[in-house]
């Protein structure tokens, strides 16, 4: 399958300055061959005013942008705590439902208790093995969750090497 547009998932939306962080995003895809989709492309209509509403109109727009897209890129980097942001958990396994590629990306590398111990030591146990709450840790050596790593491959990276990787990987075949 060839790719050339990809669904730009991940907490990005919330970012401070988002809507430049998403023309950042595209543009490293244009870099790579790719033509991003960026949810915050998209404008709520003016028609729209209660909260609920406009929730409804967003989920809508950006199950349509993935189902237009040939496959996602996912940052998957912690937010606002130890696991990536839910609505970019959605959209992976949205997009792996309906078969599209997926491809994440995380900033550093190593087992997912190795990622918390390193980035919020005080979310786990000293064993590694159970959070302070005493819930049991992932054991598979994996960086995320086995739901999101096992059907989409997670780069170590910015979102810049992820597009290179999927670069490569389409020019190998």
């Amino acid at each position: 399958m060839t790719i050339r547009t990809l669904y730009l998932a991940g907490p990005d939306v919330f970012h401070p300055r988002a809507a430049h962080r998403g023309h950042q995003l595209k543009a490293a895809c244009a870099r790579h061959g790719f033509t991003g989709l960026f949810p915050l492309d998209q404008q709520v209509p003016a028609t729209i005013t209660t909260p609920g509403e406009r929730a409804a109109w967003i989920y809508r727009a950006n199950i349509a942008l993935v189902e237009r897209a040939d496959a996602v890129l996912a940052n998957l980097d912690f937010f606002r705590g130890a696991e990536p942001d839910s609505g970019t958990c959605f959209e992976v396994g949205y997009a792996v439902a309906r078969g599209k590629p997926v491809l994440g990306y995380i900033p550093e590398g190593g087992s997912l208790a190795r990622r918390i111990r390193l980035r919020h030591p005080d979310a786990i146990g000293a064993d590694g093995l159970l959070d302070r709450q005493g819930w049991h840790v992932e054991q598979f050596g994996l960086p995320l969750n086995l739901m999101l790593c096992v059907p989409a491959p997670v780069v170590v990276g910015d979102a810049g090497t992820a597009l290179a990787h999927l670069a490569a990987r389409q020019r190998a075949g």
